[in-house]
């Protein structure tokens, strides 16, 4: 039963109260303080930034470049992976190297890490495939069982509410069980259940039952003297898959000291998690939102550029909302055309003409795909990833082609983003340096990439209300 389907945010709040919070910001900081690890998140498109600042990217997983990045002791480093945007096989192979280096990079340099596998907080991605792949490298690694694996698909900053081991997502202002919402829907990474331990279940075939999975409820979270959460973080053997109810930052607060005293105390999990909690494991008390001075190319007169990828529904009244602003130049990129090879080309480079010309004047442009969806009609799902990326790759040839440097980039979608950075900025190492709206993220590119110290914007597709793309981009461009 879906308790919330239908109702508001703050009905669902009202039925959790907030226990009392005194000493338990401490106990975090204390449990933070002690726990003498790096985080390693395994990014499966760059959105998984958008609730932390002054941590270090990296876009490449060399055992060289990892050892790098280790020996500097982060308490958090994100790996690129944009596995998301690769087919199931690809990915496999993917996690097998990067764990492989990973595990020996840490050995190298005397780092323990703990691995955390960020996906997306509406349950798409290669969900058991990735977390699977990492344990067996693990256990291959060093011999040992990994106990458990946590799943914890809270997001507040983009309405996503776990209670009752109920998925939520905030759509209008109304709660929807997210095994009914548009993402459910995906040709990919579809499902059918918002209840996460039937979506166990169902993602993995029955290999992992839905009465098998551990849950750490609210009411756990809220009883602060109780046991509960020790004693089943404890009892976790085989991999058993802990799904974590949360409806606030307070839940994480409450929850994070206990997983790292279980991980002190010899358990071992890997993590399957949106971005929030990442937030609490960096130590970051709250969002870093970015201003315009702290954003603002002032010596630079040319335009900036937003390219829209995303299709889904918030992304496309987004941009309907950013074009009513007669300062940005909307520039269609037809998409479809991949089906017509010579065709395709000459599209890529009618468009590239267009987006240097404009912004060589000082005007801001929006190229985006067109709002209809390629549809092949065909249930073949490694084909629609390889014309995906193939129309990804034509949008960053968009992007390496430019001749002069913009005043700013907005990627809007996670595989759109992630190939910017990588391909069309050739980034290999960023900072993190906040949010330009909650949940937005903003990396400084490293001195190697394409345009060195650039703000580039990230903008998750199902993040943001209908004005979000446009609040970004005046804050990008003071007067606009």
């Amino acid at each position: 039963m879906c308790e919330f389907k239908g109702q508001t945010v703050e009905t669902l709040l009202k039925k959790y109260p907030p226990w009392e919070l005194q000493g338990q910001k401490d106990t975090l900081q204390q449990a933070l303080a002690s726990f003498q690890r790096t985080a390693v998140v395994l990014d499966d498109d760059p959105t998984g930034t958008q609730t932390v600042f002054d941590v270090p990217v990296v876009t490449g997983w060399s055992t060289e470049l990892l050892r790098e990045e280790l020996e500097k002791r982060p308490r958090m480093l994100f790996v690129l992976t944009n596995s998301r945007a690769l087919t199931a096989g690809q990915s496999e192979a993917l996690h097998r190297e990067l764990a492989k280096n990973l595990l020996a990079a840490a050995e190298t340099c005397g780092r323990e890490i703990l691995l955390i596998s960020r996906g997306d907080s509406t349950l798409r991605g290669h969900f058991p495939l990735e977390t699977e792949t990492l344990r067996q490298e693990i256990e291959r690694w060093d011999h040992r069982p990994v106990d458990g694996e946590i799943l914890c698909p809270f997001f507040l900053e983009g309405g996503r509410y776990t209670a009752g081991n109920i998925h939520y997502l905030e759509e209008n202002g109304l709660l929807k069980p997210v095994g009914e919402s548009e993402f459910a829907l995906d040709k990919t990474f579809g499902y059918r259940s918002s209840h996460l331990g039937r979506w166990v279940e169902e993602k993995t075939s029955g290999a992992y039952r839905e009465a098998d999975v551990t849950y750490i409820t609210l009411e756990d979270l809220r009883q602060r003297e109780s046991d509960a959460i020790r004693e089943k973080l404890a009892s976790a053997h085989g991999f058993q898959k802990i799904v974590v109810n949360a409806v606030s930052y307070a839940d994480l607060e409450r929850f994070v000291p206990e997983l790292l005293g279980a991980i002190q105390s010899g358990k071992r999990y890997i993590l399957r998690t949106a971005s929030s909690i990442l937030r609490v494991l960096a130590g970051c008390e709250e969002s870093r939102i970015l201003s315009s001075e702290d954003l603002a190319d002032w010596k630079n007169a040319r335009g900036g550029i937003v390219l829209v990828g995303s299709h889904v529904k918030k992304t496309t009244r987004q941009l309907e909302r950013l074009l009513q602003n007669s300062a940005v130049q909307p520039i269609e990129f037809n998409q479809h055309l991949v089906l017509d090879a010579p065709a395709f080309q000459s599209e890529i480079w009618r468009v590239s003409c267009a987006v240097d010309e404009k912004i060589r004047t000082g005007k801001s442009v929006a190229v985006f795909t067109r709002r209809e969806r390629l549809d092949l009609n065909t249930a073949d799902k490694e084909e629609e990833l390889r014309l995906a990326t193939q129309i990804s790759d034509g949008v960053i040839r968009i992007i390496s082609s430019l001749k002069v440097r913009p005043r700013f980039i907005v990627a809007k979608g996670g595989i759109t983003s992630s190939d910017v950075a990588t391909k069309g900025l050739s980034i290999q190492r960023a900072m993190v340096l906040g949010q330009i709206l909650p949940g937005v993220p903003v990396w400084r590119a490293g001195p190697e990439s394409r345009f060195p110290s650039m703000p580039y914007v990230i903008f998750p597709g199902n993040v943001g209300g209908e004005d979000g793309l446009l609040e970004a981009v005046q804050k990008l461009s003071p007067g606009l």
